[in-house]
């Protein structure tokens, strides 16, 4: 896949060694000086990735991402910020605007092509998931068990792809799909509803590819900029799964699964039922894999400790329906087996 880079800076020692270091490593790269140049470039152009200065004279970075984001024909083109400012509010006002990285300058190249590489992986992770997607569900269209066959071994694959970025929950995504489908049997859902939320759980965690792995497997207390970057993964998510039609239902996990039934969540705030169900189903989920598996800042809660927990978040953090199935499920599991194995511990 021959990635195609557009890079904006008013600095033509930026541009040429941004254009340097790129081309070497054999990407096509297009350079521009200014915002209104980028957005005139952009009307008969679809570079791959955009590298973009924040500070340039006329339309600054951030109007010049306005603009981009305001044209559906270029508004989902990622876009990377250029920046020699050092303070978290640029940072913030850059994530809210659209932005999926930042890049310090001036450039250090091996960091410029780490940043560029792990984008670029993004992007061929959307190409290539709904590419075979689209190929499975036109395979199997004919077929009664359409679901089945259209998406479980790229699903999983997707998964386990997920959770090798997370040096301490490796299989964080199974365990969830399994237990949301445990839930969604025990709430009386049909055979179909419940292998829909088993895929739908695997996926819920897939905007974790777009966050950096220094901040997924930080081993201390993340700080508030950190934090605000982890909490863009629902987002991000909805991003990655969007286009993918035969199964518009996986969005719903990946975007919503941080929700709060008393709408203190994110990232829109919903409460109770305006939650929909499988996100409300994998949050409990979620949340119990979190506190029956081996964190970087702790061993695995005593099975008390976490029953306990799902107790205190009913009609706050969970749905209390759902939460009652997961204590349920709980009490009947008196030799705790439902947590990571200690085989991968």
């Amino acid at each position: 896949m021959n990635i195609w880079i557009l890079v904006v800076d008013d600095n033509t020692s930026n541009l040429a060694m941004a254009n340097r270091i790129l081309g070497e490593e054999g990407m096509r790269v297009s350079c521009v000086k200014s915002g209104e140049a980028a957005v005139k470039f952009l009307q008969f152009n679809r570079p791959d990735l955009i590298l973009l200065d924040v500070h340039m004279p006329g339309m600054d970075g951030f109007e010049t991402i306005a603009a981009i984001r305001a044209d559906s024909a270029t508004a989902n083109i990622p876009v990377i910020f250029l920046t020699a400012d050092d303070d978290s509010e640029t940072e913030k006002k850059g994530l809210k605007a659209g932005a999926m990285d930042f890049i310090k300058k001036p450039f250090v190249p091996e960091v410029l092509l780490l940043r560029v590489r792990h984008t670029v992986e993004l992007i061929r992770l959307q190409t290539d998931l709904a590419k075979e997607v689209e190929e499975k569900t036109l395979e199997v269209m004919a077929q009664s068990r359409k679901l089945e066959r259209i998406s479980m071994q790229i699903v999983k694959t997707l998964s386990g792809t997920i959770d090798a970025k997370d040096t301490y929950t490796n299989g964080h995504s199974s365990r969830v799909a399994e237990y949301s489908r445990m839930i969604a049997e025990r709430a009386g859902m049909s055979d179909d509803a419940r292998e829909k939320i088993y895929m739908i759980g695997l996926l819920h965690d897939v905007g974790k590819i777009g966050i950096p792995d220094t901040i997924i497997n930080k081993p201390g207390k993340l700080t508030d900029e950190e934090y605000a970057i982890i909490k863009t993964h629902p987002v991000l998510g909805e991003k990655i799964l969007q286009n993918i039609t035969e199964f518009p239902e996986l969005v719903t996990g990946a975007k919503y699964h941080h929700e709060r039934y008393d709408g203190k969540g994110y990232p829109e705030g919903l409460s109770g039922e305006a939650i929909p169900t499988e996100a409300r189903i994998i949050a409990v989920a979620d949340a119990y894999d979190a506190m029956s598996s081996k964190r970087s800042y702790r061993d695995i809660l005593p099975q008390a400790q976490v029953r306990s927990e799902i107790e205190k978040g009913k009609g706050g953090q969970f749905d209390p329906a759902f939460a009652d199935i997961m204590l349920s499920l709980i009490d009947e599991d008196t030799e705790y087996r439902l947590k990571e194995s200690e085989e991968k511990l």
